[in-house]
């Protein structure tokens, strides 16, 4: 039986709508068949329905990426003083990831004759509340006992107490992954970038109305 030949497209995977991106690939995977298959039929067996749709690489990693679940960062904090667990005002603040953030995150997903891998990276958290600054590279390090001040790679300080935002600080932690992906087929590529974020509400209390018996504030 004789049949025209075809270029069959999948449907935009990952959602409903259709990018200007994948627009345009669709036009190129169109420009690329009818160039490599100048013919205008094909020899298809009886009974032989039309072959799979094509899913290009770029696509592919687009809707593997559009499906992960990048989980929102957790963090701990020292000091931690009194009941509350208040940090407090003119002292680095250390701030480290917890181990539910993820430093990097990789998926892959398969159609057809074609896989990719998709590789997703950050460099670290990114801290940001009212009163304070911030000075943060990587993902910071666990505080314990016997550690020097100034050895964390990623702090906050804040310049005034939490009294007039009600008692606690909101501090914002994001972190940014930025993506890419590999393919069987050779191809590789980038995809958007994804940012989490979560709010910890953490107190800030002034040195002089806390008693900490003589003892360093880092250990209470």
């Amino acid at each position: 039986m004789r049949s025209c030949k075809m270029l069959y497209l999948a449907p935009a995977l990952g959602g409903s709508s259709v990018s200007e991106e994948e627009k345009a690939e669709d036009a190129q995977e169109i420009r690329e068949f009818y160039a490599s298959n100048p013919d205008e039929f094909i020899w298809v067996e009886p009974g032989a329905g039309p072959p799979a749709p094509r899913v290009s690489a770029g696509r592919l990693a687009r809707a593997a990426w559009k499906v992960v679940k990048i989980p929102a960062p957790t963090v701990q904090t020292n000091p931690k003083v009194g009941s509350q667990g208040a940090t407090l005002v003119g002292m680095d603040t250390w701030v480290w990831a917890t181990g539910e953030t993820p430093t990097s995150v990789k998926a892959t997903a398969t159609a057809g004759s074609t896989s990719v891998t998709v590789t997703a990276g950050s460099s670290g958290l990114q801290l940001s509340a009212p009163d304070g600054k911030a000075s943060c590279t990587g993902f910071g390090v666990a505080w314990h006992s016997g550690m020097p001040e100034g050895s964390s790679p990623c702090t906050i300080s804040f310049n005034r107490s939490s009294a007039h935002l009600g008692g606690s600080t909101p501090l914002t932690i994001k972190v940014a992954y930025s993506a890419s992906y590999t393919a069987t087929d050779g191809s590789s590529g980038t995809l958007p970038a994804i940012t989490t974020a979560s709010t910890v509400n953490l107190p800030v209390a002034e040195v002089q109305t806390l008693t900490t018996n003589g003892k360093n504030p880092r250990q209470n």
